[in-house]
C-alpha cells in the first residue's frame, strides 16, 4: 500500500452515472456496474488506452481535450447503452426494425437540432432582437453567453424532476462519494462513502460551466478579429460559420483549465473559480442510497481488476480525464 503520508499523487479515474449503475475509468480500463431488476449487479470491463497516450500530437495541449471529449463521449454512450439493456431486458432482446432504427437516427438528429437552437442560435437571436449590440463583440456575447446559461440552468432544473433523471442523478452522488474516499485512501465502505460530500470540483458539471465561460471569452475576441479585418457588422448566419467549428477549441481550452484548477485548488482564486460547478451540482447530484453506492464500489474496484490491491489505500488525486 501507498503511505498516506506521501504527496498526493495524480491518477485517471472519474466516472458516469448511468441507468441504474455507474461506469468508472481507470488509467487502463473502464468498468460498469448496474442493478438489474432481479437487485443483482451485472459488471462489464474493457481495457481502454486514450489516444492521447499512444501518439504524440493527440497528447498536446488543447488537442487532448477534444481527444479527452469525443472519448468520453463514446464511452459515455456505450455505457449508456449496456445499462439499458440491463435495466430493461425485455426491450434489449426485442430486435429492431428497420423503421425503428431511422426513428433512433431521427431523433438523435432531433436532439441535436435542438441542442444548436437552444444553445447557439436562441441565445444570438434573443441578444440581436432585444438589444441588438451587432456592433459590439464583446456585450453581444456577454448577453447571448448569460443567455446561454440561463437556458441550461433551466433545462438541467426540468430534467431534475423526472423520475430516471432523478435517480440518475443519485447514482452521480454515489460517483462522487466513492472517488472522494477512494482519493483519501480511506476503506470503500457504504458508511466510510456516505459521509463524504456528493460535490466534487473535477466533475464533468463543472467542465461545462467553465466552456460556456470560455464561449463568451473565445467567441468575443474572434468576433473582434472578424469585425476589424472585413470591416463588416456580424450576422448571426456569418457567426455561426465559424462559432460552430470553434466548439471543439472551447471545449480543449476548458479541459486545460479544468486539469490545471484540479492541481491548484488549494489557491484562493482557483477555489473560488471553481464554486460555479460545484452549485451547479446541487442540480446533477443527489444524496445516493446504500444500494447505490455499493454499485458505484463495484464499478471501480472492476475497473482497476487485479491491479486494485496496488492502489488500494493511497492518496492521490483522481482525475476524471487524462
Amino acid at each position: 500500500m501507498t503511505n498516506k503520508t506521501e504527496e498526493k499523487k495524480t491518477i485517471l479515474v472519474g466516472g458516469q452515472a448511468v441507468m441504474e449503475g455507474v461506469m468508472m475509468r481507470t488509467p487502463k480500463a473502464y468498468a460498469t456496474a448496474v442493478r438489474n431488476p432481479e437487485g443483482e449487479i451485472i459488471t462489464e470491463r474493457k481495457e481502454f488506452t486514450s489516444l492521447a497516450k499512444k501518439k504524440k500530437f493527440y497528447g498536446w495541449p488543447i488537442v487532448r481535450g477534444v481527444v479527452s471529449m469525443v472519448e468520453s463521449m463514446k464511452i459515455g454512450i456505450e455505457t449508456l447503452n449496456f445499462s439499458a439493456d440491463i435495466t430493461y431486458p425485455e426491450e434489449s432482446k426485442k430486435e429492431a426494425s428497420f423503421w425503428s432504427k431511422v426513428g433512433g437516427l431521427l431523433s438523435t438528429l432531433f436532439a441535436v437540432a435542438l441542442a444548436v437552437v437552444m444553445f447557439l442560435i436562441g441565445p444570438m437571436w434573443i441578444t440581436e432582437k432585444l438589444f441588438g449590440l451587432q456592433d459590439s463583440a464583446g456585450w453581444f456575447n456577454v448577453s447571448a453567453g448569460a443567455f446561454r446559461i440561463i437556458f441550461f440552468l433551466l433545462y438541467l432544473v426540468i430534467i431534475s424532476q423526472m423520475k430516471d433523471i432523478k435517480r440518475l442523478f443519485r447514482y452521480h452522488g454515489a460517483e462522487h462519494k466513492t472517488i472522494y474516499a477512494f482519493e483519501n485512501g480511506e476503506e470503500l465502505t457504504v458508511e466510510n462513502i456516505k459521509k463524504h460530500s456528493r460535490f466534487h470540483p473535477r466533475c464533468g458539471t463543472s467542465f461545462l460551466f467553465i466552456s460556456m465561460i470560455n464561449v463568451i471569452i473565445i467567441y468575443a475576441i474572434v468576433d473582434a478579429l472578424v469585425m476589424h479585418l472585413f470591416q463588416t457588422t456580424l450576422t448571426i448566419q456569418i457567426r455561426l460559420l465559424y462559432h460552430i467549428p470553434l466548439i471543439p477549441i472551447v471545449m480543449g481550452v476548458g479541459y486545460e483549465i479544468l486539469k490545471f484548477s484540479s492541481k491548484n485548488l488549494d489557491k484562493k482564486l482557483i477555489a473560488w473559480m471553481v464554486r460555479p460547478g460545484l452549485w451547479l451540482q446541487r442540480i446533477t447530484t443527489k444524496e445516493p442510497d446504500g444500494s447505490m453506492i455499493e454499485c458505484a464500489v463495484t464499478a471501480l474496484k472492476t475497473g482497476f481488476g487485479d491491479e486494485w490491491e496496488k492502489f488500494e489505500g493511497g492518496q492521490f488525486i483522481a482525475e476524471a480525464m487524462e
